[in-house]
């Protein structure tokens, strides 16, 4: 190979390099809310519906693994009204049907999250929100003693 077609050929390849270690970074993005269920209650006593008055303990990271907000480490579960629009969209519909006491992992893509604009300084634009959360109770109504310590999440 000549001197002057290598030259022309490393930019291409350079880009092409460029551009795979890119979508690999962005590898672990979603484009649909993701629900995994953790655990389980034995039984299921209370659901959470539209419309009900949760609790919900939980711990948000990038998909980097930064921790950005958890309410375990506060002792503070958050309170709202679900599917009101009072968090997020993928909140809203992540934890539909969960039970007092179940634990569930949400992969949540911008669209569903803070979309393009993000939440500077701590989430940036377009980014996928993993939420690892605990269903602590629905209208007031918590798990019948159940263990909700955070170690199998």
């Amino acid at each position: 190979m000549s001197i002057s077609c290598a030259l022309k050929v490393v930019p291409i390849v350079l880009l092409l390099v460029l551009f795979a270690l890119a979508n690999a970074k962005k590898s672990a993005d979603v484009t649909e809310l993701q629900i995994g269920v953790k655990h389980k209650p034995p039984s299921c006593e209370f659901q959470a519906h539209k419309g009900d008055r949760v609790k919900v303990h939980y711990r948000g990271k990038l998909t980097d693994g930064k921790v950005f907000d958890s309410s375990f480490e506060r002792g503070d579960p958050i309170e709202f009204e679900l599917g009101s629009g009072q968090v997020i969209k993928g909140w809203d519909q992540g934890l539909l049907g969960m039970c007092v006491g179940e634990k569930r992992k949400l992969k949540i893509p911008a669209k569903l999250g803070y979309g393009e604009q993000g939440s500077p300084p701590t989430i940036p634009g377009g980014a996928t929100l993993i939420f690892d959360t605990e269903l602590v109770s629905v209208n007031g109504k918590p798990s019948s003693g159940e263990d909700t310590s955070e170690d199998e999440l």
